[in-house]
């Protein structure tokens, strides 16, 4: 199994092939559909975002509330598959890795291709498990869209196979 430091530089990308495990650890975004829809209204408005996008990773699910002495609570993929709309407009703007569950479009694969970046899926049912891998959670962006606001966590040994790779490799085509 692969150990990756988050933010991926474009060496990590370029060695990871479709299939492989890894864990990932250091910082990630969130984001989930009220979150990426708002983020391309700015951008059609011609608004700067709170954040930057280039480099980062973004994990598709919106963390329940931390219990005592966690940094966050419950925390699972959501479907990828609701942010295809978005993510080839974020991949150009340097977005560099997802994280999420299930296959994506031939556009968003395109885009992945185009833009050397990589998507990885992560296990549904797993939220328990992935939200004891958050080591420090803040908000970042949209408070009031609550759990589906991005927030910025740090990750450690985070589990997730390379779903779709930089070159086209794909585990949902095999």
């Amino acid at each position: 199994m692969k150990k990756i430091t988050l933010p991926l530089t474009d060496a990590d990308i370029e060695a990871l092939r479709a299939g492989e495990s890894v864990l990932l650890s250091g910082s990630l975004l969130t984001g989930r559909d009220c979150a990426h829809k708002r983020i391309c209204a700015m951008l059609d408005a011609g608004e700067e975002l709170p954040f930057s996008l280039r480099g980062e990773t973004i994990y598709y699910a919106g963390p329940c509330p931390a219990p005592e002495g966690k940094a966050c609570g419950s925390c699972g993929p959501t479907t990828s598959a609701r942010m295809d709309a978005f993510a080839p407009r974020l991949l150009d703007l340097g977005l560099k890795g997802m994280v999420g569950k299930g296959e994506r479009s031939e556009e968003v694969c395109e885009a992945i291709v185009r833009d050397h970046a990589v998507y990885f899926a992560a296990i549904g049912g797993a939220g328990a498990l992935y939200g004891n891998a958050v080591k420090k959670s803040e908000i970042v962006a949209f408070p009031d869209l609550l759990s589906e606001a991005v927030y910025r966590f740090t990750v450690q040994d985070f589990p997730c196979i390379v779903a779709i790779d930089c070159k086209g490799g794909n585990v949902y085509r095999r």
